[in-house]
């Protein structure tokens, strides 16, 4: 059944870039629509983020256009037909309509077509299935209006053959639907990613990793990370335990804090208590390395920034600095339940009212009271650095100087010199 309905208030169908797009793609013979998660987004009337549009027109004739237009190409995917249109600095990638005449998990042959139906058909879910074209009618032959109205996440078709397609659908269905889905999760979506939960294993560990992080973030990550625990789906993807409570209670104080979601913080909630976790989870994530440094200090002693007075709390946030100070305090806070007290309030909220000064003394205080340089120097700058952080950061220039009297005085007893 084909469902239609026009998108109101969306100039940027007929004017800016998109418009300007369409408009070289449609006529003679030929016609553009914008397809995806633009239509998606603009129906929920939420922000659009990268506009994907698909033509009748093969890739040679749309290569033949932008050229006459005077409009940057490059062929990204031309073997699937898709060449990437630049107009002022904003990519617009162009696909030829097409069909499947053979999958082989994602790797799947394709021959191009003019069949708008056959092409929505071979999409993923039903609310990605949908297109709009240049005069703002929507056009649904899958059921996305209604699954759009009911935040609905649902395969197009057999939920099985979609997934054996390309298994990162399963990740997919679960993070489509914390975006966008509200209540339950597809009955038929969900048993089919069980059923199919061993093609996990034939992911690369990027794709993984790329998807995982979206989901992390996402409005409803709480709910989904439950259900994709309880289908067994974590712990094949983290190799280990999966802590729901403690992500949705680090979820719940960054929302209390007014945080943005933060990946990693969020990653090391769910999947480590300690740092042999951190370094199993960013292997098989393929994590870059600031990512796998960011996730080993998250689970490095987290418990110590329990239970804090404000003379500690000041202490750690100099050691740790602001931000591996702050993913580790909510990860204290929310193993330690997440609620909400006027002790974790004040722990976490020290970034915003305290500023650490710098270390006052340099390597020359100490080489002017006989310290030679080199290891000897270096030991005493962090025996006085770690007195006068137990001195809760003096300034004044009396103390300054007791602290590296007596330092340099403790380091010839300790080294007898």
């Amino acid at each position: 059944m084909t469902d239609a309905r026009v998108l109101a208030n969306a100039p940027w169908l007929t004017h800016g870039p998109a418009g300007r797009v369409l408009a070289l793609l449609n006529g003679n013979g030929e016609e553009a629509r914008v397809v995806g998660g633009a239509v998606r987004n603009a129906l929920l009337k939420i922000p659009i983020g990268d506009i994907d549009i698909a033509t009748t027109a093969l890739p040679d004739e749309v290569i033949r256009r932008a050229n006459a237009a005077g409009i940057k190409n490059v062929p990204t995917g031309i073997e699937h037909g898709t060449v990437t249109l630049v107009v002022d600095r904003q990519p617009f990638e162009v696909t030829t309509l097409r069909e499947d005449t053979e999958t082989f998990g994602r790797k799947a042959k394709v021959a191009f077509g003019r069949d708008w139906v056959r092409d929505a058909e071979r999409r993923d879910f039903t609310i990605n299935g949908l297109s709009v074209d240049a005069k703002g009618v929507v056009h649904d032959y899958v059921g996305g209006l209604a699954d759009i109205a009911a935040r609905r996440v649902r395969f197009i078709g057999n939920a099985n053959e979609r997934i054996a397609e390309d298994y990162l659908r399963i990740l997919r269905f679960f993070r489509i639907h914390a975006a966008y889905g509200a209540g339950e999760p597809d009955r038929a979506g969900y048993l089919a990613c069980i059923a199919g939960r061993a093609g996990l294993s034939a992911l690369s560990a990027e794709r993984v990793r790329m998807e995982m992080l979206k989901l992390l973030v996402a409005e409803g990550a709480a709910s989904a990370a439950v259900a994709m625990t309880d289908a067994g789906l974590l712990s094949a993807i983290f190799g280990g335990v999966a802590y729901t409570g403690t992500f949705a209670a680090v979820i719940a104080v960054e929302r209390l804090l007014g945080l943005a979601p933060d990946p990693m913080r969020r990653l090391g909630a769910l999947a480590v208590a300690v740092t042999e976790d951190a370094k199993r989870v960013a292997a098989r994530l393929r994590l870059t390395n600031a990512e796998t440094r960011a996730l080993d200090s998250i689970g490095h002693r987290w418990w110590r920034l329990a239970g804090m007075d404000e003379a500690t709390a000041r202490r750690r946030l100099y050691r740790l600095g602001e931000e591996a100070y702050r993913n580790r305090l909510l990860l204290a806070w929310a193993r330690a339940g997440g609620i909400d007290t006027p002790e974790w309030r004040q722990s976490a909220t020290l970034p915003q009212r305290w500023s650490a000064p710098k270390f006052p003394l340099k390597a020359a205080d100490f080489v002017a009271r006989g310290i030679a340089e080199g290891p000897a120097l270096g030991h005493v700058l962090t025996l006085a650095e770690d007195a006068w952080l137990a001195a809760d950061f003096p300034l004044d220039h009396a103390t300054l100087k007791a602290i590296a009297d007596q330092t340099v005085i403790r380091f010839a007893r300790d080294h007898r010199l």
